[in-house]
């Protein structure tokens, strides 16, 4: 067969094979195979005005500068912290700059070498063995850890145990990847912030499947009873899991100690800032499950010559590769924010990085200090430690003190009736003076 009746594997059918195509699945046109509502449907005109490149600039500017100027104290699940000019400078190199997955070792060693310093960093923070190569986001990686637990455990039951404040974008993400195995999301009870560890003992039985609990957890108390969650769900054969991200995870007791089998989050919270979207989830786990990890993961070996070699060693979940038999159907990981992740680890290096950790402890715990001077405001709500990020009561109508708040150039989040919740890193340090006089000018 010559190469002309073959045709190229990189080339679309000619118009030819488009029509034998459409006659093959009954339709006459190749738009009636998308239903695209009339409302969005392109017409072939934009509708947008030509300028030059000096004038579309001067718009842009123009529109950006109708923004809100707000100084943010937000948190739960999305922290800023500085980002060294190194990260940007490295992480753009024209080496790195792929979309690609680096399949072909062959021209993708130096990606490969950092995600698996990247790897390799998160199974030192975690304790665990095993740290896949990224996922999506936090969200994701708690919904694989769900149908992890149906593939690693011998209990017959489908409950998912999870805290009653996680976070409602984190829960509904975990309900999505549920409905499939028909797994059921139930919650258990907290306490000034944390766990509820009689109530958790009472949700717990035999058809317990996981447990989840976080540290620091969604409203930023730090987690003084993991080794007791963790003892409960190994009397049930459950699987622990537990979130949190690299910044904490440098500080605080260490998960494998605690006796959590996987760990999640959202890895970008070192070298990418506040993204409200957009992410990197870290995904680690025992090497008892490392057939069972839902991502691509990173080895290193030797190659023909006996050099050292990185590689896409395990890929078990690509249903590409593995078909019915695959363990998840994501398609893709954050490889480029895993990336900027390892770059801001490695330089800040293990001191800078439990420097900064503890920075989120005493930048938190002196912020409240300061805010429960202020006259019709109690913080922080929790008798507990915090880390980034505490509760304060109001008297005043929350939704009308973050208001007023947002006058003054600050966004807080309102997460109850009379409470707000306050984000403080090294980010938004400096603005931490002016911010306290305006929430004693409102509250």
């Amino acid at each position: 067969m010559t190469r002309e009746t073959r045709g190229s594997p990189y080339a679309p059918g000619d118009a030819a094979d488009t029509e034998a195509m459409l006659d093959a699945v009954g339709v006459d046109d190749v738009e009636e195979l998308f239903d695209i509502p009339e409302p969005v449907r392109f017409d072939g005109e934009f509708g947008i005005e030509a300028r030059g490149e000096r004038d579309a600039v001067r718009l842009v500017e123009r529109t950006l500068g109708r923004n809100d100027d707000l100084t943010e104290f937000m948190g739960r699940g999305h922290y800023d912290h500085y980002v060294p000019a190194l990260v940007d400078d490295l992480a753009s190199r024209q080496e790195f700059l792929t979309s690609y997955t680096q399949y072909q070792p062959e021209i993708a060693q130096g990606f490969l070498q950092a995600l698996f310093e990247y790897q390799s960093m998160l199974v030192e923070l975690t304790g665990l063995d095993v740290a896949n190569c990224s996922m999506y986001d936090a969200a994701t990686a708690l919904g694989e850890a769900a149908t992890l637990s149906q593939r690693v455990r011998s209990v017959s039951g489908d409950r998912i145990l999870v805290p009653d404040q996680l976070r409602e974008g984190k829960r509904e993400v975990l309900e999505a990847y549920a409905d499939g195995p028909d797994l059921s999301v139930e919650t258990y009870p907290t306490a000034e912030g944390t766990v509820d560890t009689d109530g958790l003992a009472d949700a717990l039985d035999d058809d317990a499947a996981m447990v989840y609990a976080e540290n620091p957890t969604v409203c930023g108390a730090i987690e003084p009873e993991l080794g007791t969650v963790g003892e409960f769900a190994d009397e049930h054969d459950a699987l622990f899991v537990l979130g949190s991200d690299p910044v904490a995870l440098a500080l605080l007791e260490r998960p494998a100690d605690a006796g959590a089998d996987v760990v999640v989050g959202e890895a970008s919270a070192l070298g990418a800032g506040t993204a409200y979207g957009m992410g990197a989830g870290l995904f680690a786990t025992r090497e008892e499950h490392l057939r069972q990890v839902p991502g691509r993961l990173v080895g290193v070996g030797e190659d023909a010559t006996g050099r050292r070699a990185f590689t896409l060693t395990l890929q078990t979940r690509e249903q590409h590769i593995r078909k019915e038999r695959a363990t998840s159907n994501i398609c893709t990981n954050q490889a480029l924010l895993a990336l900027r992740t390892a770059i801001h680890a490695a330089t800040l290096g293990p001191g800078g990085l439990v420097d900064l950790a503890e920075d989120c402890v005493t930048l938190a715990r002196d912020l409240a200090a300061r805010l429960d001077e202020v006259s019709g405001l109690r913080a922080p709500v929790n008798d507990r430690h915090h880390f980034r990020e505490f509760q304060a009561r109001t008297d005043q109508p929350a939704a009308a003190v973050a208001s007023d708040l947002e006058s003054e150039g600050f966004a807080v989040h309102v997460v109850g009736e009379h409470r707000i919740q306050v984000c403080v890193t090294d980010a938004n340090e400096p603005a931490v003076d002016r911010f306290v006089d305006a929430v004693a000018e409102v509250a």
